[in-house]
């Protein structure tokens, strides 16, 4: 018989330090998404195996080394976590109703949100200063045309729906196809775990392009669904976690990579780029273990501190805000700041910054002045103010 959650009745509540590590990852790996992002060498556009077409230095090394190496594990987490928390929500209501409600808190947000930065995008492109930054940030590599003023009204709601301006919204796509074939996934991973896992590495390890999902959430979604359906333990770390060696793995494999990236091509040749892609799946698996059993003690000091929790509830408007805002920010501080010495790292460095007190203060000031915009915008999250 394939194992069951407990029902709501006789489950029990979350441990309140899962609680805590749970509400800290999410805002830091919002946080970490935004330095990914923020990436301002060439070619901007981050693969596992893109190449730097920029002369080495410590500043465009340890862009590459963090933005396309340490942090790439904040994608995974994410998804466990949500896998893990939808999981054991199981029960608490029909799959239906849990459905609906995902549409109102995943797939609303995703269409409002990109058409909010349609109409940005619109505005930006009125005036000659922000259009040429809209241009430079080369944000859209899937479309041959940067500017809205150049689609058709068909490639305009493509846009919105397909492939919008805030790229990271395909989290929240993918997340939501997820939800909903929650009974699937689950029937798939009680029953035949070797085989489900087996396939969506798969997918998740060579990138296998899939139409409204992608590996990433096949695998991390339907490991946080593993651990919850079979009530797994985890904050204790299991003694095959050894986070020295893991530590190791985590930033060699980040370091091997950046070293490739700068000394190796263009053109890659397919063994350069699957040396890669191994490499980055390396860290991200590494990365994420470590992060979460070895990093209790900076959960906990943070946790502590009553500003770093009023934080955690705006989790989600950096993650809306922030792309491509900070894209168009970069170009526009690239531009103009030429004078300045080691502009692009100071700039990868201190502009992120700038981006989470802007998105927490448009967040702070939504939620005091119009609370009900603020709830349908963010899908009823971080209502709370502490």
């Amino acid at each position: 018989m394939p194992p069951s959650l407990p029902t709501p009745a006789t489950r029990t509540p979350l441990d309140p330090f899962l609680s805590q590590k749970l509400r800290f990852w999410s805002l830091m790996a919002m946080v970490l998404l935004i330095y990914v992002h923020a990436y301002n060498l060439h070619p901007r556009y981050l693969q596992p195996f893109t190449p730097v077409q920029e002369p080495l230095s410590a500043g465009t090394w340890l862009q590459y080394f963090l933005a396309n190496g340490v942090l790439r594990f904040r994608i995974p987490i994410l998804f466990a976590i949500s896998g893990y928390l939808f999981a054991r929500h199981e029960g608490t209501a029909p799959h239906a109703q849990r459905v609906k409600r995902r549409l109102r808190t995943l797939g609303l947000p995703f269409l409002l949100w990109s058409l909010i930065w349609l109409g940005v995008l619109w505005v930006l492109e009125q005036f000659p200063v922000t259009r040429q930054a809209v241009v430079d940030a080369e944000i859209s590599p899937f479309w041959p045309r940067q500017l809205l003023s150049q689609y058709s009204v068909g490639e305009l709601v493509q846009r919105w729906l397909l492939v919008p301006a805030p790229f990271q919204l395909w989290f929240l796509r993918s997340l939501l196809v997820c939800n909903l074939a929650y009974p699937w996934l689950r029937t798939a991973i009680v029953r035949r775990p070797a085989i489900y896992f087996s396939v969506a590495a798969l997918l998740w390890f060579f990138m296998v392009p899939l139409p409204l999902v992608e590996g990433d959430g096949l695998l991390f979604f339907g490991l946080g669904v593993w651990l919850a359906v079979r009530n797994q333990d985890v904050l204790t770390r299991p003694r095959w976690v050894r986070l020295w060696l893991l530590g190791g793995l985590w930033l060699g494999s980040a370091a091997v990579k950046t070293w490739l990236a700068f000394h190796v091509g263009p053109p890659f040749s397919l063994p350069v780029a699957l040396t890669m892609l191994a490499l980055h799946r390396v860290g991200e698996i590494s990365g994420m273990l470590v992060a979460w059993f070895g990093l209790n003690g900076l959960v906990r000091g943070c946790m502590a501190r009553g500003w770093f929790r009023w934080l955690t509830g705006f989790s989600f408007m950096i993650y809306v805000l922030h792309v491509p805002f900070v894209n168009y920010a970069t170009e526009l501080v690239l531009r103009y700041g030429r004078p300045l010495p080691h502009l692009h790292v100071l700039t990868y460095l201190l502009l992120p910054l700038l981006v989470i007190i802007v998105s927490v203060g448009v967040g702070a000031l939504l939620r005091w002045a119009v609370p009900g915009v603020y709830a349908v915008l963010t899908g009823g999250r971080g209502l709370a103010t502490s």
